[in-house]
């Protein structure tokens, strides 16, 4: 069976650029990526996702999107909705944990709702990030809670309200960035806890969702398992800890290649996190000659990585009936709980 090369490809701006068109067309990347630069109306995004599939010859091809909601998010008003930031769910489940899990599950079904509208099928979220007191505010509210059962409960909810809208959730940063006093954009953080700590805590809301269909890679070290290199470039953290330890069964990509956290060239990055284990190489920033240097150093996908690939794939579904006012309505009554 025919596989596209490993990776997902950010692009330069609202429209599909003809040489964009001709890597993409020759190459025939497993996905796309879009950012807030990629974005400007209904019209033009639906455009834009038909035309990375169609007109670049990529039928298959997922377009995945950050929409977590809070500060990290690409579509929104007056376009789209706002939404609020993972923080407030994990403070409606220390209320009730039910509630919490109920209105992560609305507040996801309608994520997923705007995302299918445009064609987008996949959405990097939810974060299972466990904040750590004094880490660097690159994760703050877009995370749960610190306490590691909350985060399970509420990241199966938004999961679950994803794939009811047809829509696959990716997994990230695992196995886990909350503890990081760096922001990985920057710098490369370095987490010296000690390993049975964070197999107790930082791991387990991988753990308990390492059934689902992507995960996103932390570009940190974690020194009590290798000092040398961020768990990206890892096979160490790779294979023994995120597959065998964590459990993680689904496809693993990288966190952006760009980021300063990882050293070297794009070639020597893409070499490397292919190398130690992740099934696809993130490429986000749109600069042609970056993709012209990621693209040349990709190899074909193992026959591992295929078998997840297409496992990912068999996921998606047609989304599930909804009264997206009532919805909406049920999301805010329980929030409100929160709010006053």
């Amino acid at each position: 069976m025919y596989m596209p090369m490993p990776a997902i490809f950010g692009l330069e701006g609202l429209a599909v650029t003809d040489r964009e068109r001709d890597l993409f067309d020759g190459m025939k990347p497993f996905g796309f990526i879009l950012f807030a630069r990629n974005v400007e109306t209904k019209d033009q995004v639906r455009a834009l996702v038909t035309d990375l599939r169609e007109g670049c010859g990529c039928l298959n091809a997922l377009v995945f999107i950050d929409q977590e909601g809070g500060r990290v998010a690409r579509l929104r008003p007056p376009h789209w909705p706002e939404y609020p930031p993972a923080a407030i769910f994990g403070e409606l489940a220390c209320i009730d944990r039910n509630m919490g899990a109920r209105a992560a599950w609305l507040n996801a079904r309608l994520i997923a709702d705007d995302l299918y509208d445009l064609g987008i099928r996949a959405n990097c979220l939810p974060v299972l990030d466990l904040p750590a007191r004094g880490s660097h505010d690159i994760i703050g509210d877009r995370a749960f809670d610190p306490d590691p059962y909350i985060v399970s409960s509420l990241g199966l909810a938004v999961c679950e309200g994803l794939m009811d809208g047809g829509v696959l959730p990716v997994l990230k940063h695992i196995p886990g960035h909350g503890r990081a006093m760096a922001d990985s954009h920057e710098s490369l953080p370095i987490v010296s806890t000690e390993a049975q700590l964070l197999r107790h805590r930082d791991f387990s809301p991988f753990k308990a969702l390492a059934h689902m269909p992507f995960a996103m890679t932390a570009h940190i070290v974690y020194s009590d398992f290798d000092d040398q290199h961020p768990a990206t470039t890892s096979s160490r953290m790779i294979h023994n800890i995120i597959r065998d330890e964590i459990g993680f069964t689904g496809a693993l990509m990288s966190d952006d290649l760009n980021m300063q956290a990882l050293k070297g060239t794009l070639t020597e990055r893409t070499h490397s996190a292919q190398q130690a284990g992740c099934d696809l190489a993130l490429h986000c920033s749109g600069v042609f000659d970056e993709m012209l240097e990621v693209a040349d150093a990709l190899v074909a996908a193992s026959d591992q990585t295929q078998d997840r690939l297409l496992a990912a794939l068999d996921c998606l579904s047609t989304p599930k009936p909804m009264d997206r006012n009532m919805i909406l309505a049920e999301r805010d009554a329980l929030l409100s709980e929160v709010n006053g």
